[in-house]
């Protein structure tokens, strides 16, 4: 048995030999790395779109009151607007490659490495948005296509290449587009049930976004700094920042129960929504003298992942059937 312990170290440290030497020949350019669809893949920020895509389902579902009358519609829908939204992270790669290289979290993404060429990106970014525009305008409705054109422009334009190098309101700025898809997935049916479920889920979905990303910010914020990102927490720091978090939390809670107000949830997603932003709200009170603002900060970042998922789902499976 030792020495198949000490065969297997050696194996290992020959096969860590091997990797350091080729990493080391790749720094100096003696070895030349392709891109690989898995690249592709991860320039889409999948973990975004994935999230987003579940949103969208929800929108949908709602407004279609638990009847699907057109697969086809719902695959255009779902589809479409994921590859909107992948157009978007793609282009926003594109943008912050020169920010993205000054940040040890980004610095290995596929173009602050060198490992993809930025007209690529470009044009894999605008391929991406018109199929996925397309699907939109062919497959939903004009309506849903419109709403994830300015979403779209929003992002790219407005959030990506402008308040996010320049203002601390560029959290703000940015979760207008980023409460888009459950807006597309609900007007993708022509026959929608009235605008408030929209509203709601819209601004359901954009009060959920600062807090979460500012939770980001607070534990990531020498990175941010390094960069040159005006990020809340680094122009007016982390307890300004928490104060601010608290105000949306707050706020959310109320917001999302209107769903089961208005008639488009049950009592099991009410209760659920009310569970999850109260305790959302007490660990977040109870850590706002927390000295280790690290460590309260990624409990928040953590919760607020779950909360967003579980509501979702909750949504889903609780829609009551309008009309």
């Amino acid at each position: 048995m030792d020495k198949t312990i000490s065969m297997d170290e050696a194996a290992s440290e020959a096969i860590e030999g091997m990797s350091n030497s080729l990493e080391e020949a790749a720094a100096h350019g003696e070895v030349k790395q392709r891109a690989t669809i898995k690249d592709y893949y991860r320039l889409t920020k999948p973990g975004i779109v994935i999230s987003n895509s579940i949103a969208t389902f929800a929108g949908f579902w709602i407004a279609s009151g638990k009847h699907i009358d057109s697969w086809l519609v719902l695959f255009c829908s779902l589809v479409g607007t994921a590859l909107v939204m992948a157009c978007g992270t793609v282009l926003n790669n594109y943008l912050d490659r020169d920010m993205d290289a000054k940040m040890a979290r980004t610095s290995k993404r596929a173009l602050p490495s060198g490992l993809m060429k930025p007209s690529v990106v470009l044009t894999y970014g605008i391929v991406l948005g018109i199929v996925g525009l397309t699907m939109l305008f062919f497959g939903t409705t004009m309506l849903a296509a419109l709403f994830a054109i300015l979403g779209l422009f929003i992002y790219v334009w407005i959030y990506t290449a402008w308040f996010k190098r320049t203002s601390t309101w560029s959290t703000f700025v940015g979760a207008f587009s980023g409460a888009m898809p459950p807006v597309i997935g609900y007007y993708s049916l022509d026959n929608t049930p009235g605008v408030a479920g929209a509203l709601i889920l819209f601004a359901f979905l954009f009060l959920w976004q600062p807090p979460h990303f500012w939770a980001l910010g607070i534990m990531r914020t020498e990175d941010y700094r390094a960069a040159g990102f005006p990020l809340l927490p680094v122009v007016k720091g982390a307890v300004v920042t928490k104060l601010a978090m608290m105000r949306y939390i707050v706020i959310i809670v109320p917001v999302s129960i209107l769903l089961t107000v208005y008639g488009y949830t049950g009592i099991f997603y009410l209760i659920g929504a009310t569970v999850l932003g109260l305790a959302w709200a007490i660990i977040g009170f109870i850590g706002l003298k927390n000295e280790n603002e690290e460590k309260w900060a990624k409990k928040m970042f953590l919760f607020s992942i779950n909360y967003l998922t579980i509501l979702l789902l909750l949504m889903i499976l609780d829609t009551v059937k309008v009309g």
